[in-house]
């Protein structure tokens, strides 16, 4: 990345002058933290009822989703530099300004275009607020206070996108799916007004050039591979010419911009020196798994919940909040802890609850009562509690300050990556495993199977079209619970896959 030669540092004074204002200071960043991250999901539980209004599908209306988080992964690299050239406060209330306004164009939408549209603004505008903030708070805390500014910074970015639904489901229930953008109104005026009374602005310590084709070549690796994972499944994958020219034109862009990387000289958009620290790049990756399993998670739950078993959308809000309940509670445990336990015990505890609870998920039935749902959700997020800012303190532990304006805008990026392909990998699974099982449990349901018939209730019969119509309805529902069930059970292998990556990170006894 292009800031990579510069460090974007505040002088002196005016970080002695941040630090008398620290809490009006967090509490201006968190709230555009939290505007940012919770708009990552809030929208989940209204997608069906934007779907009915927009008059789209449900494979149409995912785009909400992930035209957001792809935006904010391409543009997420950029902040770095923007930061370097146009100084921090400055971009910070450009992207708090630009989010809002596009927050708001999106609650005007009356199509499917124009919602995606402004969605993708959304991510662009938003992509800075993440690693700017984890800057700015930690710039502005005392070096023995890091720990705990970490921990209110990690409980932001954790916590907006886990009580995403319960809000989106309140305020679709109580008002209309509308709303969940237009809440994001007066929490960016609030943000500004405390971005510009209380953040000073910083000084590039020396002013570095842009790498254009590097950017370039990222993005668009990035946009068509996204573009492939949501389109894939309903163009039958590589049968479709759309679908190979997406995945060449992603790979071919891939294989430049790290042809570009390798053969840059000082000025290149993805620092190589951030791949030698080897915390970093182990917690880039173990990040990637926090961002996948976070946003997957959140973006099945709702349809599977509502369409399945019949939740309201607020009831769905209500009985996934004790997931960020729990992720709360764990990060107040955490930041004090940090300093006093070796981080990488408490992120393989961490990992450890979070397969846990996907385990308890891989076990969901239709007689279930809410104390499942609300149990798992608590256990995953106090496993998401303990691996978030222990994570975040040993990828940085070791990392040249040099190369902080750059590691947390690729640490914000990975987390991004991971979330859209999660979401579009799981869509994808959930809809192909679904008529996979629904193939396998009609095998045997005909007339020929005396069995069968005999224990069917009246309402399926095979001798009528409308038993036969209501007897696929029943099986296309079973299947589609199995296909959900067998999500939770392939992220629950993907954890435990990543745990033994903890054993190649090391801790610095001086962090």
């Amino acid at each position: 990345m292009s800031a990579s030669a510069a460090l974007i540092v505040p002088s002196a004074l005016d970080t002695r002058e941040e630090r008398k204002h620290g809490r009006f200071i967090t509490v201006s960043i968190m709230l555009a933290t939290m505007m940012q991250t919770l708009d990552s999901t809030i929208a989940n539980v209204a997608l069906p009822h934007m779907a009915g209004n927009l008059s789209v599908s449900q494979d149409q209306i995912s785009w909400v989703l992930t035209s957001y988080i792809v935006s904010a992964a391409i543009a997420t690299p950029l902040t770095g530099w923007l930061s370097t050239r146009f100084g921090r406060k400055r971009i910070f209330l450009i992207s708090v300004v630009g989010f809002t306004v596009a927050s708001a164009l999106c609650g005007i939408s009356d199509t499917l275009g124009q919602i995606v549209l402004a969605r993708l603004l959304q991510g662009l505008f938003g992509a800075a607020l993440v690693p700017l903030s984890q800057a700015v708070m930690i710039d502005s805390s005392a070096p023995d206070k890091r720990g705990q500014a970490m921990a209110i910074w990690g409980m932001g970015v954790m916590i907006g996108p886990i009580l995403g639904p319960t809000l989106g489901g309140w305020l679709t229930d109580n008002f209309s799916w509308r709303w969940v953008f237009f809440i994001n109104l007066p929490v960016g005026l609030l943000s500004f007004y405390g971005i510009t009374t209380y953040i000073r602005e910083t000084v590039g310590l020396k002013q570095t050039k842009f790498d254009l084709y590097g950017f370039i070549t990222l993005s668009l690796a990035i946009g068509l591979f996204q573009l492939m994972l949501d389109r894939g499944e309903l163009l039958d994958w590589f049968s479709s010419t759309e679908i190979v020219v997406e995945a060449l034109g992603a790979g071919i862009a891939f294989v430049f911009f790290v042809a570009l990387t390798a053969t840059a000289g000082p000025v290149s958009f993805f620092n190589r020196n951030l791949l030698k620290d080897r915390n970093f790049a182990i917690g880039i990756g173990l990040y990637f798994m926090v961002g996948l399993l976070l946003y997957a998670t959140r973006a099945l739950l709702p349809p599977m919940l509502q369409t399945l078993m019949g939740y309201t959308a607020l009831d769905i809000g209500v009985v996934t909040a004790p997931s960020g309940l729990g992720t709360m509670l764990t990060m107040l445990i955490v930041g004090r802890l940090v300093s006093k336990v070796d981080p990488r015990a408490m992120i393989g505890f961490g990992f450890g609850l979070t397969a846990l609870s996907l385990w308890q998920m891989s076990g969901f039935n239709f007689d279930m009562n809410e104390s499942h749902i609300v149990v798992s959700g608590f256990v995953q997020g106090m496993g998401l509690g303990f691996v978030s800012v222990p994570l975040t303190t040993v990828a940085f532990s070791t990392l040249d300050a040099r190369l902080r304006p750059d590691g947390t805008a690729i640490f914000s990026l990975f987390r991004n990556i991971g979330s859209s392909i999660g979401i579009s990998v799981m869509a994808t699974m959930t809809t192909r495993n679904t008529a996979l099982f629904h193939t396998q449990l009609v095998e045997n349901v005909n007339i020929a199977n005396p069995a069968v018939v005999a224990g069917l209730p009246a309402l399926y019969d095979l001798h009528s079209m409308a038993g036969m119509t209501a007897l696929n309805e029943e099986v296309t529902r079973q299947a589609s619970f199995l296909a959900y069930i067998n999500d939770f059970r392939m992220m629950m292998i993907a954890t435990l896959v990543a745990l033994p990556f903890l054993l190649l990170m090391r801790r610095n006894k001086n962090a």
